[in-house]
C-alpha cells in the first residue's frame, strides 16, 4: 500500500478549515463591466454559489481575494457573506500569487485551507466534505482535486508516481507524448496543511514564459521538501466547470437546474416539462407537488406537498407556500407566505403578502405593493377564507379580515373587516345610441 492511500488505516482529527478564494479577474471573454463573479445564474452571483458550498462545508473563514473592480465584489461579499473577508491584489500576478494575498490573515492558522476558484458556482458542499475527509485521512500536507476526462486536451495533466503519489502537474504545452495520454486532469482545487506548506508562497516563482507565479508549483515544491502529496479524483468533473463567457454562464445554468429538477423528480415531485422549467437549487419543494411547464422559480423557496405550481408561473424568491395550495396559469409571487388549501389561479401578482388557508385569489388581481417615489415596500395581509373578486387591486398596506369578500373590479386602499363586502364600483351606465 503506497504511503498516500492510507486513508484506509487511520484517520486524523478534523482540522479547522478557512477558505481562500480566488476572485480578482477581470474575465475579458464575459465582455462586460461587471466583474466576472458576479455574473449570476438563478439572480445569486458566482462567487456567492462558492461561498455558500464553503460555508455549507463548516470554513470557519473565508477569504476572497478580489482585484477588478474590487469595491463591487467587496460590496456584495460583506452584506450577504459575514464570515467572509476581501482582500486585494492589485496585481495580477497569476494563482500563486493570489493566494499569498492571504497569508498575513493566515499567519498563525493551525489547520487545513481550501483554495477555489470565485468562478465554480456547481461545486458542491458534499464534494468539498469528501475532499476535506480524504485529505485528513491521508494525513496530507498537500492535495489537489482532479478529474478523469475522455478528451483531456487542453488540461494540465496530473502526474503520478510508482507509488502513485502525484509528483507533478504538468500543462498541455509542456506534456511529452506519454504525459498527453493521462487522462487525469488538475481540478483547480487545493486543500493545503497551512503551517506546512505556507513557507511555498515565500519562495514563489515566476520562471515561466507568461512571467507568473503559478499554485501548481506547489506538488513539485511539496515533493522536493519531503511533504505529502496526495490526489483527490472528483466523482463529477462538472462541479470544478469555470465560467469565462457568456456561453459557459449558460451551460453551467442549465447543469445546475438539471442537477436539481433531476433530485427533486427522484424525491416524488413532478416535473412536467424538465426542458421547459427552471427551479433554482436553494428552492425545497415537496412530494407529491406538480410543476407544470414554462415555469421559472429563483432564489429560496419552500414549497409544500400536493401543490400545483403554473404553468407559466414565476416565483421570484423568499416564498413559502404550504401544502396543497394552487399557484396557476401566469401568476407571479414575491417575498410572500401563502397558508394551505389557497388557490391563486391565474394572471395575479402577489408580492410581500401574508395570505391565509382556504383563500381564493381571484383572475388579475395584483397587489401594490411598491412605492415608487419613497422606494418603500408595504405588506398585504389576506386572512383565512377570505374570497377576492377578479380584477382587484390591494393597494398596501392593507389587511383583510377572516371570510371577508372582495367584489371583481374593486380597488382596495383601506383594510376589510371579517365576513364584510369590500366593494369599490361606480354605478353602470348606458348611453344609448352612443354609437350612432
Amino acid at each position: 500500500m503506497s504511503e498516500c492511500v492510507k486513508s484506509q488505516i487511520k484517520a486524523s482529527v478534523m482540522a479547522p478549515i478557512k477558505t481562500v478564494i480566488l476572485a480578482a479577474g477581470k474575465g475579458t471573454r464575459m465582455k462586460s463591466e461587471k466583474p466576472k463573479v458576479l455574473h449570476e445564474i438563478f439572480n445569486k452571483p458566482l462567487v456567492s454559489w462558492v461561498l455558500s458550498a464553503c460555508e455549507d462545508a463548516n470554513s470557519l473563514e473565508n477569504i476572497v481575494i478580489v482585484g477588478h473592480k474590487s469595491e463591487m465584489v467587496q460590496d456584495f461579499v460583506s452584506k450577504n457573506h459575514p464570515k467572509s473577508i476581501c482582500v486585494e491584489q492589485k496585481e495580477q500576478l497569476g494563482t500563486g500569487h493570489a493566494v499569498s494575498m492571504a497569508k498575513s490573515e493566515l499567519n498563525n492558522f493551525e489547520g487545513n485551507v481550501l483554495i477555489l476558484c470565485g468562478d465554480t458556482p456547481l461545486i458542491t458542499s458534499m464534494s468539498l466534505k469528501k475532499f476535506i475527509e480524504f485529505h485528513n485521512k491521508n494525513d496530507a500536507d498537500v492535495t489537489v482535486m482532479s478529474a478523469i476526462l475522455e478528451n483531456p486536451f487542453g488540461y494540465g495533466r496530473i502526474i503520478r508516481d510508482e507509488k502513485n503519489c502525484v509528483s507533478e502537474i504538468v500543462e498541455q504545452k509542456d506534456c511529452n507524448d506519454l504525459q498527453k495520454e493521462v487522462k487525469e486532469i488538475n481540478a483547480g482545487m487545493y486543500c493545503l496543511n497551512w503551517q506546512k506548506v505556507k513557507g511555498f508562497f515565500d519562495s514563489l516563482q515566476n520562471n515561466n514564459s507568461q512571467n507568473e507565479y503559478y499554485l501548481t508549483d506547489i506538488i513539485k515544491w511539496g515533493n522536493d521538501n519531503k511533504l505529502k502529496v496526495s490526489g483527490y479524483v472528483l466523482e463529477n468533473y462538472d462541479e470544478t466547470l469555470g465560467i469565462n463567457s457568456r456561453v459557459q454562464l449558460a451551460e453551467a445554468f442549465k447543469t445546475m437546474n438539471d442537477r436539481h429538477l433531476n433530485n427533486l423528480m427522484e424525491n416524488g415531485v413532478t416535473i412536467v416539462s424538465p426542458e421547459n422549467t427552471q427551479i433554482s437549487p436553494e428552492t425545497e419543494i415537496g412530494a407529491d407537488t406538480v410543476i407544470f411547464p414554462n415555469t421559472f422559480i429563483n432564489g429560496k423557496n419552500k414549497i409544500g406537498k400536493n401543490c400545483k405550481i403554473g404553468p407559466f408561473a414565476h416565483l421570484r424568491g423568499d416564498c413559502v407556500i404550504e401544502d396543497n395550495v394552487k399557484i396557476g396559469n401566469f401568476v407571479e409571487l414575491k417575498k410572500s407566505y401563502v397558508k394551505s388549501y389557497t388557490n391563486i389561479c391565474h394572471l395575479s401578482y402577489v408580492g410581500d403578502s401574508e395570505v391565509g388557508s382556504n383563500v381564493n385569489v381571484g383572475a388579475g388581481t395584483i397587489t401594490a405593493n411598491y412605492n415608487s417615489i419613497t422606494k418603500e415596500k408595504k405588506k398585504t395581509i389576506i386572512n383565512d377564507g377570505a374570497s377576492i373578486g377578479s380584477n382587484v387591486v390591494l393597494v398596501a398596506p392593507v389587511e383583510l379580515g377572516e371570510k371577508a369578500f372582495i367584489g371583481a373590479g374593486s380597488v382596495i386602499t383601506k383594510d376589510v373587516g371579517a365576513n364584510a363586502l369590500g366593494l369599490t364600483r361606480n354605478p353602470q351606465r348606458e348611453i344609448k345610441n352612443y354609437v350612432k
